[in-house]
């Protein structure tokens, strides 16, 4: 069994050469901590991406996907959703964690671009390139950016890895700045086919957004997590994993390319 612990993770990474560093800020007064991940190698400045970990928050699996996400491509840096002194053991505590959020979008958007600013801070800290930046989101994660996008927030584009669609305000698409990638699995009973097509009337109400959706056949809920392992429910698919990572490369790849 790997290890999810955040020490284990940042010496794994460190041996592979992939810088993780914890990064301390506070909202409303209450300390968060956030991680920033890149390569070691890195020579020039890089797109950043904010990324918002699942429900579990902040943990060595999260920071061991920053990692795969950045590469030598991206400096990412893991979003702290519930405060430094909030960590889930369990399902349990992670519901309890995301409950106040999921009921409050508009908490939940502040609390989303405290750690955007906090990343864009960082830009002495790391090759990170401030006129190249994105967000993606791994399930709540994913409802987090899509959040974020319908706030307004000027950033190239956003992604959403199996996360839910659903929003108490769908008529703030018309505020989306950036471009909209949602990477669904076809089975997924947590986000069902009802909210997805909510999701797609959402999009077609709103002029002028450049959105994608990709649905996945035979994937379920946490398709992209290696820990995810309830059948029928949450479950890692290796090969639609690596389909949906091949995809957030290519929507970026354009959405951060030179405009003629």
């Amino acid at each position: 069994m790997t290890s999810n612990s955040l020490q284990d993770a940042v010496a794994e990474l460190a041996a592979a050469q992939v810088l993780a560093k914890p990064v301390a800020y506070e909202i409303d007064g209450t300390p968060h901590e956030g991680w920033l991940v890149h390569s070691a190698s890195l020579a020039a400045p890089r797109p950043g991406l904010l990324m918002v970990p699942n429900w579990m928050g902040v943990t060595g699996n999260a920071l061991k996907k920053a990692a795969r996400v950045a590469g030598e491509r991206y400096v990412v840096f893991v979003a702290d959703l519930y405060g430094s002194a909030v960590r889930p053991q369990n399902a349990d505590e992670a519901g309890a964690a995301i409950g106040p959020l999921g009921a409050d979008r508009g908490l939940l958007r502040k609390r989303a671009q405290a750690a955007l600013t906090t990343f864009q801070a960082q830009a002495g800290e790391a090759q990170l390139d401030l006129d190249r930046l994105g967000a993606i989101g791994f399930c709540f994660g994913g409802c987090t950016v899509l959040e974020m996008a319908r706030a307004g927030v000027p950033l190239k584009g956003f992604v959403s890895l199996h996360g839910t669609l659903d929003t108490p305000n769908p008529e703030d698409a018309r505020n989306i700045r950036g471009s909209i990638l949602v990477l669904h699995g076809a089975n997924d009973p947590l986000v069902p086919q009802a909210q997805v097509q909510g999701f797609i009337a959402e999009m077609q109400a709103a002029p002028g957004v450049d959105w994608q959706l990709v649905q996945y056949g035979g994937a379920v809920h946490s398709f992209s997590n290696p820990a995810a392992n309830m059948p029928g429910m949450t479950e890692y698919h290796p090969v639609v994993a690596a389909r949906a990572f091949r995809a957030l490369d290519d929507f970026f790849s354009e959405a951060f390319a030179p405009r003629a």
